[in-house]
């Protein structure tokens, strides 16, 4: 076994991930009316194939090569010459043949007519694929927010699976483009494990009762202590009051969106600066625009910490700029001066494209001060 795993790990060969829920236990409830036909077979074939020997003097696969033909009635006629005992043994076989096939065909258009077969399949499939997905957010419930959000996900290249108890899921899912689903409760244990919660990114819970959301929070904070995930989920949800958002955020939130004070936030702002309008859309909601904002958080080991920003000096090939930090107590400081020192706990609100945040986040993560940086 071993040298196996030598050579898979030199090919960087990975099993293929399994779903936690593969439904295997209830496919084979499905398929459990075939094990009688299957048994009636079988023996059907090894006392056919003792028949011939014993009636005809047969070889052992001459008797097994006779008794399959006549079973399956397909007409090749007799291998060798048959006697009387053995013709009437021929027609039993014929008439138990054509009986079990028909019993089989019987069971096999019962269970499609009831039609959880082939629903069992499906989802089992659907799983399998939800299992190979990685930094996927869990969306939880369907409505007019799920659909435009899961719009701009596509857009974004975002993996996403959507979670919901609508009896009509398959049918929504496939008018509103959402190549993963899950028919469940969203804040049971069955669909956090369907939906594959484990290799998550986030969950975003988008429910118009707070009651809901509630749950779903409680669940995924649950499932994150029980499987001692090391980064703790991004969790977004929505709310309609300031004391909801409140309480979600007491609960365990994240973030929560307030759709009405989102809406009137926007429309002062149109309303002042009507040529900004499509500034937010075109330059920062957009994957591939070639502007990007990025809050990042200055790890513990950084070199940065406790170094003012006029001494960071990224190098010139990092093109971004500062424009705000935050410190541990979550005040946020717009436009800071170069005088402005980087505390522990601190974030850097970063503008750029998206290729320089990303190298500037490898930078600031480093335990010493890079070279190119001096």
């Amino acid at each position: 076994m071993k040298p196996v795993k030598k050579i898979k790990k030199f090919l960087h060969w990975r099993e293929p991930k399994k779903p936690q829920i593969d439904l295997n236990t209830e496919l084979y409830l499905q398929l459990a009316p075939f094990r009688l036909p299957l048994i009636l077979t079988v023996l059907i074939m090894m006392a056919g194939t003792l028949g011939y020997i014993i009636i005809d003097d047969f070889s052992l696969m001459d008797a097994i090569y006779q008794t399959g033909i006549t079973f399956t009635t397909v007409g090749f006629g007799e291998i060798s010459p048959i006697s009387d005992a053995g013709r009437l043994f021929t027609i039993m076989l014929i008439i138990l043949g054509f009986g079990i096939f028909s019993f089989s065909v019987g069971i096999l258009v019962d269970v499609l007519n009831k039609g959880e077969l082939l629903k069992i399949l499906k989802e089992r499939s659907m799983l399998y694929d939800i299992a190979r997905l990685k930094n996927h957010y869990v969306i939880c419930n369907h409505n007019e927010f799920t659909i435009q959000l899961t719009k701009q996900f596509r857009e974004n290249h975002i993996p996403f699976v959507v979670v919901d108890p609508s009896e009509n899921l398959e049918e929504i899912a496939k008018n509103y483009n959402y190549p993963y689903f899950v028919q469940e409760e969203p804040h049971t244990e069955i669909a956090l494990a369907k939906a594959h919660l484990s290799s998550a990114k986030g969950i975003i819970t988008l429910s118009q009762n707070i009651a809901d959301n509630i749950a779903v929070i409680a669940s995924a904070r649950l499932h994150e202590k029980e499987i001692k995930r090391r980064r703790p989920y991004f969790i977004l949800t929505n709310a309609k009051t300031i004391s909801d958002i409140e309480k979600l955020k007491k609960l365990g939130a994240d973030s929560v969106v307030s759709p009405t004070k989102l809406m009137a936030q926007r429309m002062s702002a149109i309303s002042q600066r009507p040529e900004m309008e499509n500034i937010l859309e075109q330059f920062l909601y957009k994957k591939d625009t070639p502007l990007d904002i990025e809050e990042i958080k200055i790890p513990s080991h950084s070199w940065m910490l406790y170094k003012k920003l006029k001494d960071v000096n990224f190098p010139s090939f990092v093109k971004v700029n500062i424009v705000g930090i935050r410190d541990d107590k979550n005040n946020f400081i717009p436009m800071p001066s170069e005088e402005t020192i980087i505390t522990l706990g601190s974030k850097l609100m970063l503008i750029g494209s998206g290729e320089s945040i990303r190298v500037a986040k490898k930078i600031a993560r480093k335990k010493e001060r890079p070279k190119e940086s001096r």
